[in-house]
């Protein structure tokens, strides 16, 4: 009885991830046909969707600690489906970049990349979160074996990537984007234990 009462709650917790990260998606396409996006809509935007990756992608390093934490594995469920909506966001983040603040100019983009720092690590950050949900196809992940571990061990660098390029990007106010990189930094320490496997499986 329990043990149906914990996988209904998983099954209803995965649901409630998928219409959690779409909601705010069904609400921005409302705001920008509604003209809610203030004066600067472009920006508003790209910084809209950039938040919305950084907040899943801390969701994502949270589920783990908690799910030891509450002693309900059911809760590990929920890493790949918030993965990838984490990557989904920083996709958008990073094609709305593209398309509407430098208009598909290549070589526009290559300049940005060399002259500003925190695009480069933005732009690392989305390298990495690509190869992960590419290699979180179960036949792939099969096919990896232990190197799967490996390479999903990057999400700890990809946190520190991304709160790092919100930091620089911002031109005035840092108090938000430290807040945002001592929430990472807080849970990479509450996740210390698998941090350090992770970097002496590096060396194994």
């Amino acid at each position: 009885m329990a043990a149906n009462l914990k996988k209904n709650a998983a099954v209803l917790l995965q649901v409630g991830v998928h219409l959690g990260a779409l909601a705010p998606l069904l609400w921005l396409f409302y705001a920008i046909n509604a003209g809610n996006l203030g004066g600067d809509p472009v920006k508003e935007l790209i910084h809209y969707l950039g938040m919305g990756a950084i907040r899943l992608l801390l969701l994502t390093l949270l589920i783990s600690p908690l799910a030891k934490f509450l002693h309900f594995g059911q809760l590990n469920r929920l890493r790949r489906p918030l993965g990838l909506w984490c990557f989904a966001w920083a996709t958008l983040h990073f094609s709305a970049w593209l398309a509407l603040d430098l208009g598909l100019d290549w070589s526009l983009i290559g300049e940005e990349l060399v002259k500003r720092t925190y695009i480069l690590l933005g732009f690392s950050a989305w390298l990495i979160l690509c190869a992960l949900a590419i290699t979180s196809i179960p036949a792939l992940l099969r096919k990896m074996g232990r190197n799967w571990k490996k390479l999903h061990g990057l999400l700890y660098v990809v946190v520190l990537l991304g709160c790092w390029h919100f930091w620089w990007s911002v031109k005035s106010g840092w108090i938000e984007p430290a807040i945002y990189f001592a929430i990472a930094v807080l849970l990479l320490v509450w996740r210390r234990d698998s941090v350090g496997r992770w970097v002496r499986s590096l060396h194994s």
